[in-house]
């Protein structure tokens, strides 16, 4: 990992301990006002949200898949927004959050607790609905956790691209705003960048002037271990079919960086033998698959060779072990590392 690395990990340890950083951690830039602030992005699964943090950030910092629950966590992501002649400088830390759902399971109640903690203290709610669906039960879920926070929210109707009648976007504007008060409601394309510049100025617009809470190299606060091993369960999910994809996780047991290549161990846990088959396959050629392509992306992101050892582990029913799901949380797995790699953070391009 380079020097920038590790210097931007050492600055954010109390980041690295789960720990959102107060408004005084660093000091406002002088001149000009600059504007900061903390945007949970609400949604139900599948809306777009992770696609949107992404876009926004310019950095591909949240996996994403077809397959809803795609994303488990809330995944903090910081965009720097220069001065402008029209806009003020800025630094908007996303909150991308899992999909707004009625939980059956340890690891369901643990994604809504996720949802519940992104919206403790944030600024702003950015809620994004899917304009290909009707509004549902689903949307009210999410609408009344808008609702019960009293934080301001613009709504966005997400995924515009894919409307061919403008009469329906109208439409569905129209039944929102009598849903809810909000600041603003912003049609876009997260996945065309679609509108994004006008949501960065109402974003901008909506928070207060404060500090830089983060360096101008930082774009995220996750260890780089837990992005490797989102990059495997991302292609588990894009491999796989019917329930094996929600059966699964990832954890990595060993990641040790030389100067010529990163050594790195992971196990992907499921639930049943059946689902251990599948993710082998015959000949061992889908555990292949998955380990080859998930080896490429990480090589992209890390910049250096990458030597990835997947293993394949049953733990009957772990989605229902409250100790288990708490122990996937990267905050609870830095508690027992040391090593400067453990806690390095990706920095901005």
């Amino acid at each position: 990992m380079t020097q920038n690395q590790n210097s931007a990990a050492a600055s954010q340890k109390p980041e690295s301990e789960g720990r959102r950083p107060e408004a005084g951690d660093r000091e406002p830039r002088a001149g000009t006002p600059f504007h900061s602030g903390f945007v949970c992005i609400l949604g139900r699964p599948n809306a777009g949200k992770s696609t949107l943090l992404n876009a926004l950030v310019g950095e591909k910092l949240a996996i994403i898949s077809p397959k809803p629950q795609t994303t488990r966590n809330r995944i903090l992501g910081i965009v720097h927004v220069p001065k402008q002649k029209d806009r003020p400088g800025s630094q908007i830390i996303l909150l991308d959050t899992p999909g707004v759902h009625r939980p059956d399971s340890s690891l369901g109640r643990k994604m809504m607790t996720e949802v519940r903690e992104a919206l403790e203290g944030c600024n702003l709610i950015l809620l994004i609905a899917d304009v290909t669906e009707r509004p549902a039960a689903r949307d009210r879920f999410a609408l009344d956790l808008v609702k019960k926070s009293g934080t301001p929210a613009l709504l966005l109707l997400n995924k515009i691209d894919r409307l061919s009648n403008k009469q329906d976007l109208l439409a569905l504007m129209d039944e929102y705003r009598k849903q809810h008060d909000f600041q603003e409601i912003i049609p876009i394309s997260a996945l065309k960048r679609d509108g994004l510049e006008l949501l960065l100025d109402k974003v901008i617009q909506a928070l207060p002037e404060g500090p830089a809470y983060f360096p101008e190299d930082q774009v995220t606060d996750q260890p780089v271990r837990f992005m490797v091993a989102e990059i495997v369960r991302e292609q588990v999910l894009l491999a796989t079919k019917e329930e094996v994809p929600y059966s699964t996780t990832v954890v990595v047991e060993q990641f040790e960086e030389g100067k010529r290549l990163t050594r790195i161990a992971a196990t992907i846990y499921c639930e049943r033998d059946s689902q251990k088959a599948i993710l082998v396959g015959k000949g061992g050629q889908m555990l292949k698959k998955i380990g080859t392509a998930a080896r490429l992306q990480i090589e992209r992101m890390l910049g250096i060779k990458v030597f990835l050892e997947l293993f394949i582990k049953v733990r009957s029913n772990w989605r229902e072990s409250r100790e288990f799901v708490d122990g996937l949380d990267w905050r609870r797995q830095l508690e027992g590392l040391t090593s400067p790699m453990d806690i390095t953070r990706l920095p901005r391009k």
